[in-house]
């Protein structure tokens, strides 16, 4: 088995792989490979995993991934950092069997013709920072509104508790594979009109956006790219999926009560 340790570089967190490398040590089948991995063990929270998947996706179809949290509670990072002996025995104690989460792919098109492709665990937001963003937004290439705002989130269904829930965005459990786009400030009035709701479409269908701006923000998991002389972007579920290791993976319910609501006797 081929495995390679992502992390951050907090006291604890260097606690934490120094231990979990002195456990896989022991294991005569484990080679580290920062390279070409079979599992990629993050150590941190959502962003550490999240730079990872970023990081790996190029070989995102055969790599599993298993998250240790050395903070709070995250959605990517099951296994508390007290946990990991109990995680390194689990790992070799049972076949491997995945929990698969949908991505985004982006497809943003430049008015020359040229083609980017992007992928996303979380989402793409489409933003002006000072002036007011316009664009046409088509379902299946059908019009659908005129927009008129600060911006546009689109997410996965992992990715709809993070900023689109910030935005009013449903939380949309991850086994469905489904899209969702969240208006950023939205202008409504008596001249201009959205639904200023989410939305959210099915596995097969597809989002554009077509600026009215040459020159605007796309931002890819937070990462943020200047785009100028786009034509459009499309967004659509991808082909591609991450995997996680299912052994303690924390039931998805469990982990959004957890994060936004807490103990329930916390109140008595």
């Amino acid at each position: 088995m081929r495995i390679a340790i992502a992390h951050n570089n907090n006291d604890e967190t260097l606690q934490v792989v120094a231990r979990l490398k002195s456990l896989l040590a022991t294991k005569s089948d484990v080679v580290f490979d920062a390279k070409y991995p079979d599992v990629v063990i993050t150590v941190g929270g959502d962003g550490t995993l999240i730079n990872a998947f970023h990081r790996y996706e190029s070989q995102i179809s055969s790599i599993r991934f298993i998250g240790i949290h050395t903070g709070h509670l995250g959605f990517y990072t099951d296994w508390r950092s007290v946990d990991v002996d109990k995680m390194v025995d689990a790992l070799f104690l049972r076949e491997p069997e995945s929990a698969k989460y949908p991505l985004l792919e982006v497809e943003l098109v430049t008015e020359a013709g040229d083609t980017k492709h992007y992928l996303a665990l979380n989402e793409s937001a489409v933003k002006r920072i000072s002036h007011t963003l316009e664009a046409n937004i088509y379902i299946d290439d059908q019009l659908f509104e005129n927009f008129r705002g600060d911006g546009l989130c689109i997410s996965t269904p992992t990715g709809s508790t993070g900023y689109n829930k910030s935005l009013g965005g449903a939380v949309i459990h991850p086994q469905l594979k489904a899209l969702q786009m969240a208006e950023i400030a939205s202008i409504n009035n008596r001249v201009f009109r959205t639904l200023s709701s989410p939305i959210v479409i099915a596995p097969e269908q597809w989002i554009t956006i077509v600026p009215k701006a040459d020159h605007f923000v796309m931002t890819i998991d937070g990462s943020q790219i200047n785009v100028r002389n786009a034509k459009k972007i499309n967004y659509r579920i991808s082909n591609k999926v991450i995997r996680f290791d299912r052994f303690g993976h924390t039931y998805f319910w469990t982990r959004v009560q957890n994060a936004f609501i807490g103990d329930k006797d916390d109140d008595f």
